[in-house]
């Protein structure tokens, strides 16, 4: 659509009440705001339009009927000298349908198309004192609205970042933290155990998300979690910050322990020594951050079983299984370094896990032999199930598929029990025609009568 055309007309003497008043330079409205864009950053031509629609809303209060006679009531503030028109404006149309809003063609004149903006000046020669008293709050009240827009997109786009603050007060168990422009707000749930922090007192938190509300924006931030960790990492250890070292998974206990897996496809960088740093002191400055916390640093492999090697750390690891379709990792570990693997009520193994997204078993050496033999024997016998199962559907007539006998466990109990049984004895012919038909209902869902031939 074409942008609509403004032309201004100046209003009759007789067209009603209402006397168009000279406008008046207003120098020092324009250095007011000035000011205010400077001291505030506030922008100029935002004050400018909050000003113009402050005016528009003292108009229509204190000049209604002029309002409703003219048509729309416009304010128009000169950006160079600060002087201010009001003009009633309407709507060049082809037919009016309401008069008040709209004028036609033949009234405008023949310098208007439709679609153009028809203005009359109608402003008031006592405007000035009655603008000011009115429009006072609602420019106030615009003026805060954009410095509460502009503190919103400050911290909006700092959200994934960490930024320090004074603890505030705490109500509920929250932690509210002043930020300087804005206020956080610590959750109880993102708060870490055993941390405690008194009024006055600085810190260091995670900007997870921002909010608008009627007092002004707040900041939700959080001190567990794991993101927490890897800023510190970019901020200490220089490599992680310019990329050279990647940190590619984090799981975390907030307060207690983390484990951090790092990368870096530069040969001569060690990514795991970058990040301790000389006699561990980049690691130790992090931990001291985070009031103690434990920190493991591993190394990312792309390989799951060495991964979870690594990640099982500071235990060591004999061997790892990997069972893709329950996808379980086990792995097999030394007796004395059992309980170091598993880690405080399972805390290594737990963190080891979710590092990995495997599911993790810990076996010793014994327990492994143990498994793997009992494993033989189960593997055995499922063959020796399947032979029996393949014999009685043949004998029923019936085709046995490997998701029947996968997924049927009563059909695979009647087999067993079957194998125990002397197959000269006439109950194994009973039997077996009841597994047979047992199978056929599993094939077709169709019931089997009588012994099988």
């Amino acid at each position: 659509m074409a942008p609509r055309k403004t032309l201004k007309k100046a209003a009759a003497g007789g067209n009603g009440s209402t006397v168009a008043a000279p406008a008046t330079a207003n120098p020092e409205l324009i250095a007011a705001l000035q000011d205010l864009e400077r001291d505030r950053g506030l922008s100029f031509e935002v004050l400018i339009e909050a000003l113009e629609a402050a005016l528009v809303s003292a108009y229509k209060r204190n000049f209604a009927r002029e309002a409703e006679t003219h048509g729309n009531p416009v304010v128009i503030i000169d950006r160079n000298d600060g002087s201010y028109r009001v003009f009633a404006r309407r709507s060049v149309v082809d037919e009016v349908a309401d008069p008040s809003i709209e004028i036609s063609l033949a009234d405008a004149g023949p310098q208007y198309k439709a679609s153009d903006n028809f203005d009359i000046e109608v402003t008031p020669k006592e405007f000035g004192r009655i603008a000011a008293q009115t429009a006072k709050q609602v420019i106030v009240q615009r003026i805060r609205e954009a410095e509460r827009d502009m503190i919103f997109d400050e911290y909006n786009d700092r959200i994934d970042n960490l930024i320090s603050g004074t603890v505030l007060r705490y109500e509920q168990r929250n932690m509210f933290i002043d930020l300087g422009k804005a206020e956080a707000i610590l959750p109880l749930s993102e708060q870490v155990p055993h941390e405690s922090y008194r009024i006055g007192t600085r810190v260091r938190v995670y900007v997870m998300e921002a909010r608008r509300t009627n007092k002004g924006p707040q900041i939700v931030v959080s001190r567990a979690h794991p993101n927490v960790v890897r800023r510190l990492f970019e901020t200490e250890i220089p490599e992680v910050a310019q990329g050279l070292v990647e940190i590619k998974d984090i799981s975390r206990e907030p307060g207690s322990r983390s484990k951090v897996s790092v990368y870096t496809e530069e040969e001569d960088i060690d990514a795991v020594g970058a990040c301790l740093g000389p006699r561990s002191s980049r690691i130790n400055n992090i931990s001291d951050e985070l009031h103690g916390e434990k920190i493991d640093v591993i190394q990312w492999a792309a390989d799951p079983a060495t991964y979870v090697v690594n990640a099982l750390q500071p235990a060591k690891v004999i061997q790892v299984h990997l069972n893709e379709r329950q996808h379980l990792a086990e792995a097999v570990v030394p007796d004395y370094q059992l309980s170091l693997a598993i880690g405080k009520e399972g805390q290594n193994v737990r963190l080891a896990a979710r590092l990995t997204g495997w599911r993790i078993d810990i076996h010793n050496e014994e327990r492994w032999v143990e498994l793997q033999s009992q494993r033989v024997d189960e593997a055995k016998e499922e063959e020796e199930v399947a032979a029996m199962a393949e014999v009685a559907a043949q004998e029923a007539g019936v085709e046995l598929t490997p998701e029947m006998l996968a997924e049927d466990e009563a059909l695979i109990r009647r087999l067993q029990e079957l194998q125990r049984v002397d197959e000269g004895g006439e109950e194994v012919e009973g039997d077996t025609a009841e597994a047979a038909a047992a199978t056929g209902d599993a094939a077709d869902g169709s019931e089997k009568s009588g012994p099988a031939e």
